[in-house]
Formats: C-alpha cells, sequence, structure tokens
C-alpha cells in the first residue's frame, strides 16, 4: 500500500470516496442495474451512489422497484464500504494477503477512523472487521425469524443481510417497496418488536464508534477503567436515546400514534429516537409527525452519531464539548472537565469548528435549494438538508420532487457529511505549512 506523499491523508480520503462514488454511478447506469432493462440516467445514478457510500439513505428512485437483483448488490456494496470506510477495506484486503502495512497507509487510516493512535493500528482493524462480522451476522439470523415466514427462504435470507448491513452502516436503505408500497419504509412493521429492536440495536451499536468497541473489548464493563472519549460517547448516546424517546411518545400521542397501543407508541417512539440520529429509516409516516417532533428530528438529525462510526452528524463528542465550555463559560469555571479530566486545549476549537462548518452548509443548501424551487415548503428544505449533512436519510417526500440542481446540491451535502465538513474544506484548502509569524492580541467584545 504504497501512497505518494504529495496527498495529505485527508485529501486521500476524500480522494477514495469520490473513486467509489464514480465506480458506483457507471455500475449502477448499467441496463443490468434497472428493473427496466433502460440503464438509469446519470443525475439518478450519481445520487444514489453517492447516497450510499456516504450511507445518507435519501432516494430518488425507490431501491426495490427501481433496481434489479444486481443493482441492489452494488449498492448494498457501496453501503458496507461507505459504512466502515474504503481505508478499512483496503487494509483488511493488505492483511488478508500478508502485506505488511507501511506507515503511510497508518497514517491514513488513523485518520479515516478518527483515532490518536498509530500503533495498533492493524489489530484495530481487525477487530473492526470481526465486530462487525458478528453484528450484522446476528442481525442477519434475528431479521430472518420474521422476512422468511413473510417472503420465503430467497427474498427473506436476502432482505434480512441487506436490511442488517443497511442498518449497522446507518444507511436506511430499504427494499420493503416491493411488497407495502414505494419508499414506505418500516411502516409496515411498526409493531414487531423483533424487528424494531433489532434494527436499533444495529444502528446504535454501528453509531457508537469502532473506537468504543475497542475500549471496551479490552476493558470490559469497566465504567471507571474507560477512556474519557467512551465515556462521552455512551452518555451523550444514552442521553439522546432516552430523552426524545420520551418527547416523541408526548408529541406524537395526537398525531402518528393516535389510536395505538401503549406498547405500539412506545416502540414508534424508540424507533424514531434511534434512526433520527443518521440511521434514515421510519416506522410511522415522516411527513406526518407533529410540527415539534420535526424540529426535535431537525436537532438529533444534525447531531448524528460518535466519530470513528458508520454515522454522520456533527458526533455527540462535538457537542458535549460545546455544552461543557458553554456550562464552564456561564459559571465562569476555568476548568472544562468532565469525569474527573480536562479536556485538550483545542477541543473546544475544533468542535467549534465543526458546528459551524456544518451549519454553514446546511444553511447554504437551503438557501440554494429555495432559490432554485422557491414553491418548495421551507420547512421541508430544512428538513431534507439537514438529513442530508448529518447522513440521515429521512425526508419528508421532497426527496423525488427536486431539480437536477438540487438533487446535485443535496449530493454535495451528502458528501460533505460522510467525509466531514472541516476534513473537505480542509482537503480543498490544504497548502504548505506558514511560517510561525502571530499577529498582536487584542480583545473584542463577544455577546
Amino acid at each position: 500500500m504504497k501512497l505518494k506523499r504529495k496527498f495529505s491523508q485527508t485529501r486521500i480520503i476524500a480522494l477514495g470516496f469520490i473513486s467509489i462514488i464514480a465506480l458506483g454511478t457507471i455500475l449502477l447506469m448499467l441496463p443490468v442495474a434497472s428493473q427496466s432493462g433502460e440503464g438509469a440516467g446519470f443525475v439518478t445514478a450519481l445520487f444514489t451512489a453517492v447516497s450510499s457510500s456516504c450511507v445518507t439513505g435519501l432516494v430518488v428512485a425507490d431501491t426495490a422497484t427501481s433496481w434489479s437483483l444486481f443493482g441492489q448488490i452494488v449498492i448494498i456494496c457501496l453501503i458496507q464500504v461507505g459504512g466502515l470506510g474504503f481505508m478499512t477495506i483496503a487494509t483488511l484486503f493488505s492483511m488478508l494477503l500478508k502485506k505488511k502495512m507501511g506507515l503511510r497507509a497508518r497514517e491514513i487510516m488513523v485518520e479515516s477512523i478518527n483515532t490518536e493512535h498509530i500503533g495498533g493500528i492493524a489489530a484495530l482493524t481487525g477487530k473492526i472487521a470481526a465486530g462487525t462480522a458478528i453484528f450484522e451476522g446476528t442481525g442477519t439470523l434475528l431479521l430472518a425469524t420474521r422476512f422468511i415466514p413473510r417472503f420465503g427462504w430467497g427474498k427473506g435470507i436476502w432482505y434480512s443481510v441487506f436490511h442488517s448491513i443497511s442498518a449497522f452502516c446507518n444507511a436506511g436503505f430499504d427494499l420493503m417497496g416491493a411488497y407495502y408500497g414505494k419508499y414506505c419504509s418500516f411502516v409496515e412493521f411498526s409493531d414487531d418488536p423483533i424487528v424494531i429492536l433489532t434494527l436499533s440495536a444495529l444502528i446504535i451499536i454501528g453509531g457508537i464508534g469502532f473506537l468504543v468497541w475497542d475500549d471496551i473489548s479490552v476493558k470490559k464493563l469497566k465504567f471507571k477503567r474507560w477512556q474519557l472519549h467512551t465515556k462521552l460517547v455512551l452518555t451523550v448516546t444514552a442521553i439522546l436515546l432516552v430523552v426524545p424517546a420520551i418527547l416523541f411518545f408526548v408529541f406524537e400521542r395526537n398525531f402518528t400514534n393516535e389510536g395505538l397501543t401503549a406498547g405500539h407508541g412506545i416502540l414508534n417512539a424508540i424507533f424514531d429516537s434511534v434512526t433520527a440520529r443518521t440511521a434514515g429509516f421510519n416506522s410511522t409516516d415522516t411527513a406526518s409527525l407533529a410540527p415539534a417532533s420535526k424540529i426535535l428530528t431537525v436537532f438529533l438529525m444534525f447531531i448524528g452519531g460518535s466519530p470513528g462510526s458508520t454515522a454522520g452528524g456533527i458526533k455527540t463528542t462535538t457537542l458535549a464539548v460545546i455544552a461543557i465550555s458553554t456550562f464552564n463559560g456561564i459559571t465562569r469555571r476555568q476548568s472544562k472537565g468532565i469525569f474527573g479530566r480536562r479536556l485538550e486545549k483545542d477541543a473546544i476549537h475544533k468542535a467549534s469548528s465543526v458546528v459551524f462548518t456544518n451549519m454553514s452548509l446546511a444553511i447554504f443548501g437551503i438557501i440554494a435549494i429555495l432559490a432554485i424551487q422557491p414553491h418548495l415548503n421551507i420547512g421541508d428544505v430544512i428538513f431534507e438538508c439537514a438529513s442530508a449533512i448529518g447522513t440521515v436519510g429521512m425526508t419528508t417526500g421532497i426527496t423525488r420532487d427536486l431539480a437536477t440542481a438540487s438533487r446535485l446540491i443535496i449530493a454535495f451535502l451528502m458528501f460533505c457529511g460522510r467525509v466531514g465538513s472541516v476534513s473537505f474544506a480542509l482537503a480543498l484548502m490544504e497548502k504548505k505549512a506558514a511560517p510561525p509569524v502571530k499577529n498582536p492580541r487584542e480583545k473584542i467584545t463577544i455577546g
């Protein structure tokens, strides 16, 4: 794996995703990839390839009824590669061929999964592969108990494999349109605890990040010994699962949950809470959500999952750092810390950069799409752009109504969301380091 020095790690990752998208677009344009046998148009194929490889789930063509088995296999392969990261896949192939991993490849792998330690990166890659196989395999078996009786052995197994990978990679692509109507997702299974809870577990496990897996596997269930990163990720994840679930249950009692039993409503609320943070599935009609639920969903989509995971968004640790810093600023405490540890000095700067960049990209997308299609509902456009930049895949239904230019804007947001908005900006603007000259410091008034 010899990689040229003229490209930085960030640029190589960005170019890797572009290469995957290009290959996926070409394959999806082949006549054999579509149900009609005529081949998809360039924009449709490109949009689907971006959404797949960036594990988003927004679609302009129903996955089950528009794409053939070959097309669906291409999509799920793009999801798997996009979810784990192309460098993880490349490293695994290198390990299988018993090739030594060079320093340059290790540096890129470190950047790809957001770890700080270059040592033991090969072992971590092995754990990622093993963990992925175990979780996706278990999910397949559990889903098969429901899908095989409904769809038969062939389709039952294929549907189980496809949706297990899609859920674990937080992609949100589904094949239910062939039986229950286009773009229906898992509405038909909203009262099935096996399906809903299995998908939820896969989404959560895929979204907490590979670094958390590694820490827990080494130190077991000993909270005090876990790294601060693991503690923050699991704490924030728990809060963002429980509190929104309660709010969804309250908000939707007179909307999507009206007339349902308490158990059914709770199941829907749990799934709404889980899937909003980058998974993209839905067990209720998203367009029919209560206004308060839509705003809550936008907030959760913007946050997303955790660093080094299959999920997108600004990440849970970014939210934690901003919250801690804000609290310390309000209370005028000097120590920016939690769980008996201080945060590194530049953590707040990194977190602020991520939030500002993602918010700026989302606002750009909203303004651009409304300028192109002013007749669209502003709330639906905000929802769509938040879904794209957070690589979520939930929609109120306007994706299919977007003009070509608007679809390309959404595709751009999905790409930035997966590669990392700040990473993408760095890849564009990287240049040789300037001399360490500092300007005079001067105070300004804030707030």
